[in-house]
Formats: C-alpha cells, sequence, structure tokens
C-alpha cells in the first residue's frame, strides 16, 4: 500500500552500519540545540561547523570525495594530547551520534566501558585469523582494529565492507589519544542488532543484496518522524538540566528550659 499524505514510507535496515548515512540533523541540530555547540552561518558554503561551549572542541561537516565528511578535533587538555575522530559519508549517524552524545554527557555513567573491543567481543566478533589484530563483525563487514603495539598503541580504524573485494563502505578514525570510553560508544553502537530507520533508502544504500542487507518497509505516521529528532533533543537537553537544591529542613526552635523554680 503506497504511503498517504499523513503516513512517509520508512525502510528498517539491517546490519546498521550499512544502512547508509542517513539525516545529518541527527547530529547535528542536538549539539547546537541541547548541548549549545555554537555554529557560523555562511550559506555560500557546503559546510556545516560546530564549536563546543567550551572552545575545545571543533566539528566540521563538509563533503570531501576523497576523505572523511565529519571530522571531529579536540584541543590539548591537561591529563591529555589533543586527538581527533572523523567518519566517513556513509557511517550510519547513530553510530556518530553515540559518539558525539558520550563527548557531551555531564556525567559519564561509572558502567561505561572503557575498552573499545569489549562491546564486539560480547556481540561474539572474533579476530579475522588467528594470530591478527582487531575484531571481525561475525557477518565479516565490519573489522575494528587499533595499530600500534602494546607499548605504542596508535591510532583505531573501525571499516564497514562487503563483497569479494572488501572494497570499504565507510571508515571511521580515531586518534591514539581519542579517549577510549567514547570509541567504546562507538563500537556498542556498531553492535546494536536494531535496525536504521531510512527513507528513500534505494538511494543511499551500498547494496541490495538480501544476503547482506535486511530491508523491512512499513508506513509509519509522518507526525512520529518528524517528532523523533525532537524527542532526542529533549533526552539530551534533560541531562544538562541542574536539579532543584533540596531544600534545607526548618530548623527547630530552641528547647526552652522546662524546669519549675
Amino acid at each position: 500500500m503506497p504511503p498517504t499524505s499523513e503516513t512517509v514510507e520508512v525502510d528498517f535496515i539491517t546490519p546498521r552500519h550499512l544502512a547508509g548515512g542517513g539525516d545529518p540533523a541527527w547530529i547535528t541540530v542536538p549539539l547546537h540545540r541541547a548541548c549549545g555547540w555554537s555554529h557560523g552561518n555562511d550559506p555560500l558554503m557546503p559546510r556545516v561547523l560546530l564549536s563546543s561551549p567550551d572552545q575545545k572542541a571543533l566539528l566540521r561537516l563538509a563533503p570531501d570525495p576523497d576523505g572523511q565528511w565529519w571530522t571531529l578535533h579536540h584541543a590539548a587538555e591537561e591529563d591529555r594530547p589533543a586527538w581527533y575522530a572523523s567518519f566517513g559519508a556513509r557511517a550510519p549517524v547513530e553510530l556518530i551520534a553515540a559518539f558525539t552524545d558520550a563527548l557531551t554527557d555531564p556525567t559519564p555513567a561509572a558502567s561505561t566501558p572503557c575498552d573499545p573491543y569489549e562491546p564486539l567481543r560480547q556481540s561474539a566478533w572474533q579476530p579475522p585469523a588467528i594470530g591478527a589484530d582487531g575484531l571481525v563483525s561475525p557477518d565479516k563487514t565490519a573489522y575494528v582494529q587499533r595499530l600500534g603495539t602494546a607499548q605504542e598503541p596508535g591510532a583505531w580504524f573501525v571499516t564497514a565492507s562487503f563483497g569479494p573485494e572488501r572494497k570499504p563502505v565507510w571508515q571511521a578514525r580515531f586518534g591514539e589519544h581519542t579517549p577510549a570510553r567514547l570509541i567504546a560508544a562507538f563500537t556498542t553502537a556498531l553492535t546494536d542488532p536494531h535496525p536504521a530507520a531510512r527513507t528513500g533508502s534505494l538511494r543511499t544504500l551500498p547494496t541490495r543484496d538480501p544476503d547482506v542487507v535486511t530491508r523491512r518497509t512499513t508506513d509509519v505516521l509522518a507526525v512520529h518522524v518528524a517528532a523523533a529528532l525532537e524527542e532526542r533533543v529533549h533526552a539530551l537537553a534533560a541531562r544538562h538540566t541542574i536539579p532543584p537544591a533540596t531544600p534545607d529542613p526548618p530548623r527547630q526552635p530552641p528547647a526552652r528550659n522546662s524546669r519549675s523554680r
């Protein structure tokens, strides 16, 4: 049944890392409205620049046919050198959002994994070969690897690919000093079994091969599709809301001396 004026045809795609990039507003709008990141306004430039409130982080989204479309640079701090993260054009926004959500979380949970490999191991990812570095997804379409050695660890690379030639669909790169908990947030989202929702996915899917990608199409109320981003903004903004201080209990008047004379 074709969608009506009140519905939108939505594709639910698994695995989510092969669902295509999605709507960049899923990342940029919450950063600006919920997390206080500022942006410039140059309508003549096909790019988006967002800077964090403390001016330590700069996110750049720019079409680059030969490189990464998303790049985040973070300035050095007392306990950490400068670091970066970058993501290809077809990296799903849900995965990038997991990274930026963790970056902007004012109170990270103590249970957040700090080993980026741990979420992968829990989802049955395995080394690509005996003695090889990194972990590969059970369907062999995603590979996570850290370069360097235990003594001198290097950058992280996450690659989504398929087919006999294993041509990359997208790649995420994290500098050697990128906080591990942020990369772990990305790898946790990477293993999420839930499908990614897309409209017009046939234009963005890297493949329609049913042996690689599963696509389930359904009509969704347009108001629900439009509300999803607003709900996300409100949920992230709530993290920065300072709860009202608990009022001090009323002071009791000093006890009177009840002894009789």
